[in-house]
C-alpha cells in the first residue's frame, strides 16, 4: 500500500489536492446551489446534510492527501523523486501547464454552454406556432435544463478522462473493464435503458414540461423536474412522486394551451329551468366582466345543454375556456356565485330524497311499549317485541 501510494503520489495529490480546492473555495456557493433547489419546508434538513456531506468529502480529500505524503517521505525513492526541485520542474513543465489548459478549457466549456445553449433554445423556440408565452417558457425552461444536465456530465467526463490520459493512467484498459462490467450488467440496466428512450420521446414530443399539471403513471400533481430518467410531481397534499419514464404509458395535461371549466348545476324538478339557465348565464357573464378574473377567461362560462334528469334533481351543464391551470380557481368562484344567485332568484339545488310508499294506503302502527314505527299488518313490533295494538 506504502510503495503504490508512494509510487502514485503526483497524480494523487494532484487530484485531490484540485477537489480540495475547489471545496474550499466554492463550496459555499455549491451547497447553496443545492439548498435552493430543495422546497423551503425541507430547507433546514437539507442545509445539515448538505454541510455534513461536503465536509465529510473535505476530511477524505485530507485524508488521502495526508497518507500520500506520509507514505512519499516514509519510501525513499519517493521522496527524492517527488521533493526535489527537479523534479518538480520536470513535472510542472511536462504535464502541469497541459493539466491546467485542460481545467482552463473545461471552465471554457461550462461558461460557453451557460453563455449560449438558454438563449440558443429561446430562439428556436419563439416561433412556435400553437403555444402560448407561458408554455414556451415551460418548454424552455425543460430543454435548458436537460441539455444543461447533460452537458455537465460530458464536460466532466471530458476533463476527468484527459487528465488521466496526461498523468499516464491507462485510460484504455480502465474503459475495457468498464465495458466487460457494462455487458455483465446489462440484463439488469434494460429498465434503464427504457426509462432513458422514454424520456428522450417526452422532451421531443413536448407531452408536458415543467409547471405544467400532470397525470402520469396513475399520479398526478405539479411537475417539478424532467430529466431522461424520471418525472418529478408534487401532488396536492405535498407529497413528491419520482416517477421512472418508462413507466408511463398515457400521460395527460392538464395545461396545454388552454383549459376548460367543465360543471354540472343540479336544480330540484319544481324548478323553472329558463330561469335557472337564464341566471347562470348572467352569472358566467359577470364573472368573465369582473377586473380579477377577466384575465384568465378566455370564453364565457355559459349553459351547454340539460345535461342528465337526475334521481334528485336535473343536471345542467356549464362550459367555458380559461387560461392552462386557471380552471380550477374559476370553477370554485362560478360555484359561489352560482349558489348565491340561486338563493337569491329562489331556485332551489337538490339533495337526496327518499318517499316511502306502502302500496295500499293503511297506516303503519307505533308500538305502545318503545314507540317505534311498524309497517301496516305488522302484530308484533320490530324493536321491543312487544303485541302491537291495531288501531
Amino acid at each position: 500500500m506504502r510503495e503504490w501510494l508512494a509510487a502514485n503520489s503526483v497524480w494523487l495529490l494532484a487530484v485531490f489536492g484540485l477537489l480540495l480546492a475547489v471545496l474550499l473555495f466554492a463550496g459555499g456557493q455549491l451547497r447553496d446551489r443545492i439548498i435552493r433547489a430543495v422546497p423551503e419546508e425541507g430547507r433546514k434538513a437539507a442545509r445539515r446534510k448538505v454541510s455534513v456531506a461536503l465536509s465529510s468529502v473535505e476530511a477524505v480529500a485530507l485524508g488521502i492527501i495526508a497518507l500520500t505524503l506520509a507514505a512519499t517521505l516514509s519510501y525513499g525513492a519517493g521522496v527524492k523523486s517527488l521533493m526535489s526541485v527537479e523534479a518538480i520542474q520536470r513535472w510542472l513543465l511536462a504535464h502541469g501547464s497541459r493539466i491546467l489548459a485542460i481545467l482552463v478549457a473545461g471552465m471554457a466549456l461550462w461558461y460557453a454552454l451557460k453563455k449560449f445553449v438558454p438563449p440558443l433554445v429561446r430562439r428556436a423556440l419563439v416561433k412556435t406556432t400553437g403555444e402560448s408565452k407561458e408554455g414556451i417558457k415551460k418548454r424552455t425552461d425543460t430543454l435548458v435544463f436537460v441539455f444543461m444536465g447533460a452537458g455537465k456530465i460530458a464536460i466532466i467526463l471530458f476533463v476527468i478522462v484527459t487528465i488521466m490520459s496526461e498523468l499516464d493512467i491507462p485510460v484504455g484498459a480502465m474503459l475495457a473493464g468498464f465495458g466487460l462490467a457494462g455487458v455483465a450488467i446489462g440484463f439488469g440496466a434494460q429498465f434503464l435503458i427504457r426509462d432513458l428512450i422514454a424520456g428522450i420521446f417526452i422532451i421531443l414530443e413536448n407531452e408536458y414540461r415543467v409547471g405544467d399539471v400532470a397525470k402520469v403513471a396513475d399520479v398526478a400533481g405539479l411537475v417539478e423536474e424532467i430529466t431522461l430518467r424520471k418525472t418529478v410531481l408534487r401532488d396536492l397534499d405535498g407529497i413528491v412522486h419520482h416517477v421512472p419514464n418508462g413507466e408511463i404509458k398515457v400521460a395527460s395535461n392538464y395545461a396545454r394551451h388552454f383549459a376548460r371549466v367543465n360543471l354540472n348545476i343540479s336544480v330540484s324538478y319544481s324548478t323553472d329551468l329558463d330561469q335557472a339557465i337564464s341566471v347562470i348565464n348572467r352569472v358566467g357573464q359577470e364573472l368573465a366582466a369582473d377586473e380579477k378574473w377577466h384575465k384568465v377567461i378566455r370564453s364565457v362560462p355559459q349553459v351547454l345543454r340539460v345535461d342528465n334528469l337526475g334521481d334528485s334533481g336535473i343536471e345542467i351543464k356549464v362550459l367555458g375556456d380559461v387560461k392552462p391551470l386557471e380552471q380550477w380557481s374559476v370553477m370554485g368562484e362560478l360555484r359561489l356565485r352560482i349558489k348565491k344567485a340561486f338563493d337569491a332568484a329562489g331556485i332551489e339545488i337538490p339533495w337526496p330524497h327518499v318517499k316511502v310508499y306502502f302500496g295500499d294506503g293503511q297506516a303503519g302502527v307505533t308500538c305502545d311499549a318503545c314507540s317505534r314505527f311498524n309497517l301496516p299488518g305488522s302484530q308484533f313490533c320490530s324493536g321491543c317485541g312487544a303485541r302491537l295494538t291495531a288501531r
